[in-house]
């Protein structure tokens, strides 16, 4: 369902929409796109001696953050709460992950995207390396150690042979340090999401949008 700019009015009051903090901050950052303003490193300000605005923007950029120009969009409008909700997104706690998790939480609503956490993966076990030839595909393997073997027959004598001891290395793929990074992510953002939400609710700044105590799925993988 798309998020309309539309606010509704009844009978000339002004009803306030619900929305789940997700879908907030997708209209906030997608629909109206409301701009993350993040504040100087906390050991610069930007009229400080020996500190100027390029120094600012460089850290900004090397943290991830476009620069957006200014609060407001050049000719367009932004509702407040748009605004609001971008603030509060903007002081998001260091204990939380601070402004880079700010800005994954903005990015991720504007692209109106869930983070990853890899559904459906399963760890197998397959070969490291595999090679080509003409009977098709095959596991490479690699020298691992010798062992010498008495030759019997007609001719062998009774003399020793050494022969190379093969063996294939395995590994898992998806590895499953790959796949629980992936849910921490999601379980990170889950909680980014959910201070934001009672951050809005005890603010009580909202003028046109209630956000709800709806929340996407906690551990999702546990429920796939």
């Amino acid at each position: 369902m798309s998020i309309q700019r539309q606010i509704g009015r009844t009978g000339g009051t002004k009803v306030k929409r619900a929305l789940g903090v997700q879908a907030a901050l997708e209209w906030a950052f997608r629909v109206e796109q409301a701009q993350l303003e993040l504040p100087p490193p906390k050991d610069v300000t930007e009229e400080g001696f020996g500190f100027g605005l390029e120094y600012v923007l460089l850290q900004r950029a090397m943290l991830g953050c476009k620069v957006d120009g200014g609060q407001h969009k050049m000719g367009s409008y932004t509702h407040p709460d748009a605004e609001v909700i971008a603030a509060t997104v903007a002081a998001m706690p260091d204990s939380l992950g601070g402004i880079r998790m700010a800005i994954r939480v903005a990015e991720l609503a504007r692209a109106g995207l869930t983070p990853d956490w890899m559904p459906s993966a399963v760890p197998r076990c397959v070969p490291v390396e595999t090679k080509q030839n003409q009977h098709g595909e095959r596991s490479a393997t690699i020298v691992v150690g010798t062992v010498r073997v008495r030759v019997q027959g007609p001719t062998a004598r009774g003399s020793w042979k050494t022969i190379d001891i093969h063996a294939c290395p395995v590994t898992w793929r998806p590895h499953p340090d790959q796949i629980a990074s992936a849910r921490r992510g999601y379980e990170d953002w889950w909680q980014a999401l959910d201070w934001v939400r009672d951050g809005l609710a005890a603010g009580g700044m909202l003028r046109d949008v209630e956000v709800t105590g709806a929340m996407p799925k906690v551990r999702p993988w546990n429920n796939s």
